[in-house]
């Protein structure tokens, strides 16, 4: 008999709204006639030479059975290739890399302080295994493993073709998403193996309603460096937000089969971006993908011990070595940490995420002029990575100017003093999308053709968007084809989740 199995999923990291499905790296099934769909989904990819670590944190939303997740994988793991981590470590790796918002004082004209370090806002916004899994030799399903690691119950299985697959959940009782089979059959062509990890509800933190998964982390070595997110959207209910994070020693990633683009950053803005640091995110990031339809954004890139301005302390060489430097075989120093960002649709995805390795730039630093602007506005080259999505706000001085040549624009911490941190906009996706980028800007910002204080945009999207086909970026030595991505090798498969639900069967 199969036990109960219901299933979260395995795979990107994602933050979004509360009215969509999360990116992830396969779909759901269901039983009962359940649509089951994720909220959101955080992963953390270590890559070094050919080796890459992933480490995932699901939450999952949906009936509150026993449930468990699968993940495709290249290679049959083994028991010492699958670990757990602790659930806070994705917290302060989303915090350090997320976009912050910063705010600096005019100084005493007549009795100037120079502040050399940023001073911020205050206060952080803050399977059982399956019984009848060994049945399915008549249809090509074979179970090549089985361990325990954790509070997951772990089976690994492989499948000679899609359809048998497919015929086999559906006979031990999964309802599987229309479409699922085609999507499948390339990968299933490529020798995948299946990671297939049950837990127990009872045993599962809730959040707001929803069941945080505890984090699961595994490696393995390919050629190709890459990310699959296309099963995902049999799933979608419409846009979804994929935030991928990658530790590389002393370099930064991009993709290399999509455009590339850099958020602005180092805008001046208004004060009510201090209560509205989501939303104001959110236009901004919807306009630039409205100007760069189909592109990737790079929100951060700097390294991984070290911050200026720091929502959160940079992490540590334990936190790094439990991202995978201890399977790397790595210094848990010298790590870049780069934060990608893609926003897209169900019709918009034709190839899954192959990453490359980019040069070193810096933006999003210094303190404002004496006229209150920001430099470096932009991402520059340079020898090494800092670069990072920053946001400001500026405090006149409104005290007495009793002096006869008074100093202005010298700028640095609150007149009471104290250094409050800045605030990491994390969550972004699940704020309100209405207002205008224009209503929160003290400057124009022409490169995305958007007035200071304008309430509707010139193209009329109101900073609002929808992510668009994918626009050049092709990489000819990706091992990218009209199937799936290749690890490096034709039996090997690029990483995907599948999530399942089934009923007891009696």
């Amino acid at each position: 008999m199969l036990r109960r199995l219901t299933a979260g999923l395995a795979g990107l990291t994602v933050v979004l709204g509360a009215a969509q499905a999360s990116a992830f790296c396969g779909f759901y099934v269901s039983g009962a006639g359940t649509d089951l769909y994720n909220n959101a989904t955080m992963v953390v990819m270590m890559r070094d030479g050919t080796r890459t670590v992933l480490s995932m944190q699901n939450n999952y939303d949906g009936p509150p059975e026993d449930f468990a997740m699968v993940v495709p994988v290249p290679v049959v793991l083994s028991e010492e290739e699958v670990k757990t981590l602790p659930d806070s470590i994705f917290s302060r790796v989303d915090q350090l890399a997320a976009p912050r918002l910063v705010e600096y004082w005019e100084q005493d004209p007549c009795q100037p302080q120079v502040y050399p370090a940023p001073m911020a806002t205050g206060g952080a916004v803050d399977m059982m295994m399956a019984e009848s899994a060994t049945e399915g030799g008549d249809l090509g399903v074979t179970v090549e493993a089985q361990f325990v690691v954790g509070e997951y119950e772990i089976v690994i299985l492989s499948a000679d073709d899609s359809s048998g697959l497919d015929t086999w959940l559906r006979r031990e009782g999964y309802r599987i998403p229309d479409g699922a089979e085609p999507v499948l059959r390339p990968y299933v062509a490529q020798g995948t193996k299946f990671f297939v990890a049950r837990v127990d509800v009872e045993r599962v933190t809730r959040v707001d309603g929803r069941a945080v998964l505890s984090p699961l982390r595994f490696h393995y070595d390919s050629e190709t460096f890459s990310l699959p997110v296309r099963l995902g959207l049999l799933n979608s209910r419409g846009q979804q937000d994929l935030i991928v994070h990658v530790l590389a020693r002393g370099q930064r990633y991009e993709v290399a089969n999509y455009d590339n683009v850099m958020i602005p950053t180092n805008l001046v803005v208004s004060h009510g971006v201090r209560n509205e640091l989501g939303p104001f995110y959110a236009s901004l990031l919807d306009r630039t993908l409205a100007r760069h339809p189909g592109a990737v954004v790079t929100e951060y890139a700097w390294d991984a011990s070290s911050c200026d301005p720091c929502p959160t302390p940079a992490l540590t060489p334990e936190e790094i070595t439990t991202l995978g430097a201890d399977v790397v075989g790595a210094d848990p120093y010298g790590f870049t940490l780069t934060r990608l960002h893609y926003r897209y649709g169900r019709d918009d995805l034709g190839e899954d995420l192959v990453f490359r390795a980019a040069p070193p730039i810096v933006g999003g630093r210094g303190m404002p002029d004496q006229e209150g602007r920001m430099t470096e506005q932009g991402a520059q080259p340079s020898g090494s990575n800092a670069f990072q999505g920053r946001y400001v706000m500026l405090n006149r001085w409104q005290g007495e100017v009793a002096c006869d040549e008074p100093r202005r624009g010298i700028w640095g911490g609150p007149p009471s003093g104290g250094e409050p941190p800045p605030i990491a906009a994390t969550n972004t996706a699940f704020v309100d999308r209405s207002a205008t980028l224009g209503s929160y800007l003290t400057e124009d910002l022409p490169e995305l053709g958007v007035e200071a204080g304008a309430s509707d945009s010139d193209d009329g999207s109101g900073g609002r968007t929808t992510a668009g086909p994918r626009q050049g970026g092709g990489c000819a030595s990706c091992s990218v084809g009209s199937g799936p991505l290749s690890f490096g090798g034709a039996a090997l498969m690029a990483l995907l989740g599948l999530a399942l639900y089934a009923r007891r069967r009696r």
